[in-house]
């Protein structure tokens, strides 16, 4: 859905838009392993993460005790006063001190062994509690396990982009073969992420798809053959359809230099409809009947339900999203193509084959049927109904939340939530998004926000942020850190000072006095150093390079007061603020009310048609009636069941006006006798039965998205041939000559 959205109209909009489609966190995956002895568990968690170490797909793997391997931790140790603030007077080394003689006596005397006698001021254990950052999990026998329950946990991020859905279904197989192979016994596997939201809905959308597209091409094909008892009729009218998407994909192709899935996707479900041009030619034929009389009777109603579907779709061309552009263009053109090739190709061979229905049959039951209309006052009231239920209620419910459109299941982005929790994995809201000619650049300019942000904490605007010079201070920050550090005999008699009356062996600190006099010799620890390095895994997603400017998100964590913290960066030039939920929802927002004008603009230009093709304002009204009843009961009918109407919905009410157009015009024909007015009503029931057929199903499927489409164009056409029976044709007792 990001990818089919537009780029947005303000920087902060289209910064969510980039981030949505090609951010670092699109590549996450969450992996949990439970359902075993923690033992077990844990020999599970650490084979796992050796498998994905080794399969090369992944630029972060992480689950052990310090998430960093043993050459990226020597590494950090080394470099250990560059990249964290430390105190080197007496006073602070005997605070030092006097804390790793605390931890020598208790459960941590391992790790303060290992570290602590050459790093007194703690400058390590704080640069490595910034690094896994707030993540709360516990370390048993190597392998990270949630905070409050048996449960195991792995973080990876793909190399490939999240978008990049056979990438991920690459890496997900590897993830499920490393656990298989890990010998799980009663274990369970559980991911979730960006990475496989993207690979589990294309799953989910093609499998609907595909099982959809067999039932409803069966139940079709046999409700065609049960109207004209004929193999040759159905192909008759599966060429123009099939000719039509063939058509719309080369036009779409041409006009944008590719054609997005969700554009084909709905594209081929909108021009199910254009089957009902080959169904209403066939169906209104008579046995031995000319194609010119056909088209005769049945030409003036053709072309205008053609002509009016297709400026229905302008306002799709028009709205200004890529996608639904695309989609709009795809559907015109194949309309348009279903149409022509109904029109000049399907009669030659209807006549060679000599293809009609079988007969009308006795017209007296027409008579019983039409005698419904003289009752079609009482089918205002559930219209008036509906409109009076809207408007006190103010109107439908509009969704303005990008993510209530995502295919993914609620199931599945609840327990993304759950080990985002239990990880310290940030769930990117708001984000501070700073630029530079360069790295450094970026980290200068976020080390001056540090003042404003840690204020902004101490207020509880903010409970937290990451970005990448908490990780990696600039040049200048090292520098000035390295001409700090105090001389080898300087510091050797701080640290005697310091040392009086604790019982540590004189010798024990060397380890410590010589790597202060190494890191005074070194050089400051660029991003251009790191390249390549797991340890830039880790950093990239906060310090990276776009569209020729470098960009340093800084990722916020518990904000409370949005409105406080846009006030206080207000006065800090170059920072822009973004929160991601309100952008996307802007977008959203934004873009449907330019479809909505349009929607209006492509209204007034159907209503010019009708005016002009019908010549009688009854008529017209008749028809603009039946499809403004169908759409307005259709859209309470949503809402009363608790629907937030979407852009998904207004593409699909496109649908159920053009197919109410079809049925409204047909109805509203001055037909010649009972014959022809009972085609009409056979054949536009056929067409309404395999609208339902297919649109119907789609209402069964798992995917939110195409079962919105499914239930809102299957409700409406069904109300449309209901409402354009009643309102569009006309009664017994009405001249039909």
């Amino acid at each position: 859905m990001a990818d089919f959205l537009p780029q947005g109209g303000t920087e902060a909009a289209r910064l969510v838009m980039q981030e949505a489609r090609a951010g670092s966190a699109t590549g996450l995956i969450l992996i949990g392993i439970e359902g075993a002895p923690v033992t077990d568990l844990a020999r599970i968690s650490v084979a796992v993460a050796a498998s994905l170490r080794e399969a090369d797909l992944f630029s972060v793997v992480a689950g052990g005790q310090a998430a960093l391997a043993d050459t990226d931790q020597a590494d950090l140790f080394a470099r250990r006063y560059l990249l964290a603030p430390a105190e080197f007077d007496t006073p602070s080394l005997r605070r030092g001190l006097e804390g790793l003689l605390r931890q020598l006596r208790s459960s941590t005397a391992p790790l303060a062994i290992q570290f602590g006698l050459a790093d007194p001021p703690g400058a390590f254990l704080a640069l490595i509690r910034t690094w896994i950052g707030t993540s709360q999990v516990r370390t048993i026998d190597g392998a990270w396990f949630a905070p409050d329950t048996d449960r195991a946990l792995l973080l990876a991020r793909t190399r490939a982009g999240g978008m990049d859905v056979p990438a991920q279904e690459t890496a997900t197989a590897v993830i499920e073969a490393a656990f298989r192979a890990a010998n799980p016994g009663p274990a369970r596997l559980l991911v979730a992420g960006p990475a496989v939201f993207a690979r589990d809905a294309a799953r989910a959308i093609k499998g609907d798809v595909h099982r959809i597209a067999i039932v409803s091409t069966t139940l079709v094909v046999l409700l065609l053959w049960w109207r004209f008892r004929s193999p040759l009729v159905i192909a008759a009218i599966a060429a123009p359809v099939v000719f039509s998407v063939a058509v719309a994909v080369v036009a779409v192709q041409a006009a944008y230099g590719t054609v997005h899935g969700v554009a084909l996707g709905f594209g081929a479900t909108m021009l199910g409809v254009s089957v009902d041009y080959p169904v209403l030619m066939i169906g209104h034929r008579k046995r031995g009947e000319p194609a010119a009389a056909t088209r005769a009777r049945i030409g003036p109603a053709f072309i205008l339900a053609v002509i009016t579907a297709t400026l229905g779709l302008a306002a799709m061309v028009l709205s200004g999203f890529p996608g639904l552009a695309q989609l709009g263009v795809f559907a015109a053109v194949g309309l348009a193509t279903a149409a022509a090739a109904t029109w000049w190709l399907l009669p030659r061979l209807v006549v060679a084959a000599n293809l009609a229905p079988v007969a009308a049959g006795n017209p007296a039951w027409l008579l019983r049927v039409e005698r419904l209309r003289q009752g079609r006052l009482l089918g205002l009231l559930p219209v008036l109904a509906a409109a009076g239920w809207l408007g006190a209620i103010g109107g439908p419910a509009w969704e303005g939340d990008l993510a209530n459109l995502s295919p993914v299941p609620a199931a599945s982005r609840a327990l993304d939530a759950e080990l985002r929790g239990a990880l310290g994995a940030p769930d990117v809201g708001q984000i501070l998004i700073l630029r530079g000619r360069d790295p450094e650049a970026v980290l200068v300019a976020q080390e001056a926000l540090l003042p404003l942000l840690d204020s902004l904490r101490n207020e509880g605007v903010i409970a937290g942020a990451e970005f990448a010079t908490r990780l990696l201070p600039s040049a200048a920050v090292q520098s000035a850190r390295i001409a700090a550090l105090p001389d080898p005999l300087t510091l050797a008699a701080r640290l005697e000072q310091a040392r009086d009356g604790l019982p540590f062996r004189p010798g024990a600190f060397q380890p410590f006095l010589d790597a202060v006099a190494a890191s005074r010799g070194m050089a400051p620890l660029r991003p251009a150093d790191l390249a390549g390095s797991p340890i830039a895994a880790r950093l990239d997603p906060l310090l990276f390079q776009r569209d020729g400017a470098w960009q340093g998100p800084v990722v916020l964590a518990g904000v409370s007061d949005p409105a406080r913290l846009a006030a206080a960066l207000a006065g800090h030039r170059g920072v822009v603020y973004v929160d991601m939920r309100a952008e996307l929802g802007g977008i959203l927002s934004g873009y449907t009310a330019r479809a909505w004008r349009w929607l209006g603009w492509s209204g007034l230009a159907v209503l010019l048609v009708l005016a002009i093709g019908l010549r009688d304002p009854m008529r017209v009204m008749r028809v603009l009636g039946a499809v403004g009843a169908a759409l307005l009961v259709t859209v309470a009918a949503l809402t009363a069941a608790g629907v937030r109407l979407s852009l998904i919905h207004l593409v699909a009410l496109q649908l159920v006006a053009g197919v109410g157009l079809d049925y409204a015009l047909f109805f509203t024909r001055r037909q010649l006798d009972a014959e022809e007015r009972a085609r009409t009503l056979r054949t536009l029931v056929t067409c309404n039965g395999m609208t339902l057929l297919t649109f119907g199903l789609l209402a069964a499927c798992q995917t939110p998205l195409l079962r919105d489409i499914g239930v809102t164009v299957a409700a409406g056409a069904l109300l449309a041939m209901a409402f354009s029976f009643l309102f569009a044709g006309q009664a017994p007792s009405e001249d039909l000559a």
